[in-house]
């Protein structure tokens, strides 16, 4: 008997309220429910609805999704999307703007929704229906191209990595953390905060208390700016830099080794192996005999947002009695001129429930400080994209993640940057990693909570 398909088109832009959500599931009739998730046309391909029915029946999938067409000023590009995992929880996860889903899920979720006021959303609807989803049965991808769109955001992807922080959103995002938590308490993944253990911070002998810690590959036009930055910090304390440059060709050695003629606390360390990424250049620092009792980040395009900086983290540390700490970052560009969205404070952490929501979010802020002992136990995976999101998680696990909320440092923007403008091959490559830590950290939390 042949299925019978409904055809819907949201017309909210992808975030519909739970009431638009049941009006749908009262009407359905169907086996099958197409929904178009946002307001504006597709062209469906040649047998593409009998595709995704088939691939439907053969998986058993509670929803199937596919590769699109996108039409950007007027050029047709291919957009693939990722494979929908475990750890897949960013709400902005793309599926694309067509998915195919079995009707049966969404009355289900509808009869669930309708007996708890606490599910009812303005905003995180869809979010908090496919996570629904994705606890009864398989989010099916099929790497097919199976109907094109007119792409209407023409941002670089740069441009649309902060949009999950930006402080416009904070009514969405309040709602979105909602339903992230209670998928984690469905999963029994949730985080205990208040069974986290005590740091010992006279653990081990340190010649200095901080390390401002700088990995570098071929930053010429900006690492002494970096540099400068850390060692003009103003501290009652005694600390050093640690420079790990990964075999740089530009000129960026010579810059190094002419600013350590002059700065006795300025430690520049070449790894001997050619396979280190970002997070192995960290490892090498805070393993160094060097590196301070607190280990505290400033990347090579960057800078402090004053001589103070330091001095507030590690003070932090012992107010917070942190792990580890994470501060506020402002975007700007090489004028230091504020750029879109702003100051990034990451509000949405909080002391009970940030480490939580930390696995809905695509990153933890900005400058990062590990306690050295600590950090020493865990290491850093070497990768140069998505290492301290994975520290990060790890830490929030078993300790408290404290939080700065004041700017201190200063995010500069421009077309050098490794996170300027990538094609969507590599932001799929990144967010599927990222995906991949979240998976991991979701697995590692179930086995500590049983």
């Amino acid at each position: 008997m042949k299925p019978k398909i409904e055809h819907i088109t949201l017309q909210s832009n992808g975030l519909p309220s739970t009431q638009e959500l049941l009006e749908i599931a009262g009407k359905m009739t169907g086996d099958y429910l197409l929904l178009n998730l946002k307001p504006t046309i597709v062209e469906m391909g040649d047998n593409a609805l009998p595709r995704l029915i088939r691939a439907a029946e053969e998986t058993d999938a509670a929803m199937v999704y596919s590769d699109y067409l996108a039409v950007k000023e007027g050029e047709t590009e291919r957009h693939p999307v990722i494979d929908y995992q475990e750890g897949s929880l960013r709400d902005d996860f793309d599926f694309g703007q067509v998915v195919l889903i079995r009707t049966k899920w969404l009355k289900k979720w509808g009869e669930e929704v309708a007996a708890d006021e606490n599910r009812h959303y303005q905003f995180a609807a869809w979010y908090d229906f496919r996570l629904f989803l994705s606890r009864c049965g398989l989010l099916f991808h099929l790497n097919e191209t199976l109907y094109t769109i007119v792409e209407e955001d023409t941002r670089k992807s740069g441009e649309k990595q902060f949009d999950y922080v930006n402080p416009r959103n904070r009514e969405v995002q309040i709602e979105m953390e909602r339903a992230c938590t209670e998928h984690l308490r469905q999963l029994n993944a949730l985080i205990d905060t208040t069974s986290y253990g005590e740091i010992d911070f006279n653990e081990g002998d340190f010649e200095v208390e901080a390390s401002v810690v700088i990995p570098v590959f071929n930053r010429a036009k900006t690492v002494a700016d970096a540099v400068k930055s850390a060692l003009s910090q103003e501290t009652k304390f005694a600390f050093n830099v640690i420079v790990v440059d990964n075999h740089s060709t530009d000129g960026t050695a010579e810059i190094l080794a002419e600013l350590a003629q002059n700065h006795e606390n300025l430690v520049v360390l070449n790894p001997h192996r050619r396979d280190l990424g970002i997070g192995g250049c960290w490892n090498l620092a805070f393993n160094n005999e060097h590196c301070g009792r607190f280990a505290v980040q400033l990347d090579s395009d960057d800078l402090y947002s004053s001589p103070q900086t330091l001095q507030k983290i590690v003070e932090a540390f012992h107010e917070q009695r942190a792990a580890m700490i994470v501060g506020s970052y402002r975007m700007c560009n090489f004028q230091l001129e504020t750029l879109p969205p702003g100051i990034i404070d990451h509000r949405e952490w909080t002391d009970a429930n940030g480490p939580n929501n930390a696995l809905r979010i695509n990153g933890l802020g900005a400058p990062r400080a590990f306690f050295t002992p600590l950090a020493r136990q865990i290491q850093f995976p070497n990768t140069s994209y998505g290492e301290d999101y994975a520290m990060g998680l790890a830490f929030s696990r078993q300790w408290r993640i404290g939080r700065i909320y004041d700017e201190l440092y200063l995010c500069r923007r421009w077309e050098g940057n490794s996170d300027a403008a990538l094609p969507v091959e590599k932001v799929n490559a990144n967010n599927l990693y990222k995906d991949r830590l979240r998976t991991m950290e979701l697995m590692a939390r179930r086995k500590m909570n049983q």
